[in-house]
């Protein structure tokens, strides 16, 4: 009779892998797999906290416990660091952003047999989940989902409906996208919702771009201490807790440099704390993003200047990162191997390279490593509570 196996750790997917390599579903680091494949749980495995998990696809990991859910993030970074032989010489513990902290989301609205069905993908499936709790979303973001139930249920026919929900300074900002109200009475209806729910903002996109409908103030996010316009559907981090675990890393790591060029910088997230006591150089290929930033160091008279920069077709070159004495990456998920090979062709001496890839980092990193750079330290952060998406903030020194 053959004996139960123990789950070893988490794979990358979610699932609970033995030390013969059986991928099981559902299961933690600790639990048994019995002869027959049922579970025997361990000292790891938790209730989940929210009764939709399992069904719906926005958590994987809620069956773990804190340790586990840290070990995890942990893991997901060194493995992707061991595979290329980076070597960190300091690994930190993980920066875990609390429950109901996720500050954007991307959900969906559909006419469900005669009523709407709001929420994310039902997991492994195409399928929305009507969501009723969440303990990922900030509280301010949930609470919208109910009016949007009633006012979408005045809809005639099929619908689906993109949102985009975003926690701004004003409060929530509101994306449908797909949707136009149709006549007079829904438009004037939309309006009292959104005044109704002190909705910051509501942009409409029937697939020409948002265009914003209903807007009282200027929306804006506070970034770096400054408070920066927020173009619809701009990059965020998920939470304020992991924005403030990489931007504080960034400020350590970067403390010696006085000329420093943040690359994919986006709205000026962490470029705009550091300009604060050195010269920065922003580059980013989102006009917008741009202009929002430039604005907002204009106003605050910090030493900040913005490029406006494809840098995936025109990325900064050696000699042009050779005028600086440090340099801040935070690229999107798929890395940025043609800006990195400048980089690592450059003579500055200090790079913070944060990703939320840590494959695509890895295989980036191997560049700066060949040319001389040694990761000197390594942050997890799991802004994704209960979630396999992992990120992180590197330093490399040459």
């Amino acid at each position: 009779m053959s004996e139960a196996e123990i789950i070893e750790r988490i794979a990358a997917k979610g699932d609970g892998v033995t030390a013969g390599g059986k991928h099981v579903s559902l299961a933690a680091p600790g639990d048994s797999v019995l002869p027959d494949g049922t579970l025997e749980y361990g000292p790891h495995h938790v209730e989940p906290v929210c009764r939709h998990f399992a069904k719906c696809g926005g958590c994987q990991l809620q069956h773990c416990d804190e340790e586990s859910l840290a070990n995890y993030v942990r893991e997901r970074v060194q493995f992707a660091a061991e595979s290329y032989d980076l070597d960190p010489q300091t690994v930190a513990e993980p920066a875990m952003s609390p429950p109901k902290t996720r500050r954007r989301a991307s959900l969906r609205a559909i006419n469900g047999g005669g009523r709407p069905l709001i929420g994310f993908n039902e997991a492994g499936s195409h399928r929305v989940f009507d969501l009723r709790e969440c303990h990922v979303l900030a509280p301010e973001l949930f609470a919208l989902l109910e009016p949007l139930r009633g006012y979408f249920k005045r809809l005639k026919g099929k619908y689906a409906i993109g949102i985009e929900l975003t926690l701004v300074d004003q409060g929530v900002d509101c994306g449908l996208k797909d949707f136009l109200p149709d006549g007079l009475d829904e438009t004037e209806e939309l309006l009292d919702f959104c005044r109704k729910h002190g909705v910051a903002r509501l942009t409409l996109d029937n697939g020409y771009g948002p265009e914003s409908f209903w807007e009282p103030e200027p929306v804006t996010i506070t970034l770096g201490g400054y408070p920066v316009a927020f173009p619809p559907g701009a990059f965020l981090q998920a939470t304020r807790h992991g924005e403030d675990a990489l931007a504080s890393a960034a400020i350590e790591w970067l403390g010696p440099c006085q000329n420093v060029a943040d690359l994919f910088a986006g709205l000026g997230t962490f470029g705009l704390a550091l300009a604060k006591n050195r010269k920065v150089l922003t580059a980013e290929a989102d006009r917008a993003a741009v202009l929002a930033c430039k604005t907002t160091a204009n106003l605050a008279r910090i030493s900040l200047e913005t490029a406006h920069r494809d840098l995936f077709r025109n990325p900064l070159r050696a000699e042009e990162l050779d005028t600086f004495d440090g340099i801040l990456l935070d690229p999107p998920r798929a890395g940025a191997r043609t800006q990195v090979e400048q980089v690592a062709a450059s003579g500055v001496g200090r790079v913070v390279y944060i990703s939320c890839n840590p494959s695509s980092w890895a295989r980036d990193c191997v560049m700066l490593k060949e040319a001389g750079y040694r990761l000197q330290e390594l942050r997890p952060v799991g802004q994704f509570l209960w979630s396999t998406h992992v990120e992180l903030a590197s330093l490399f020194v040459r």
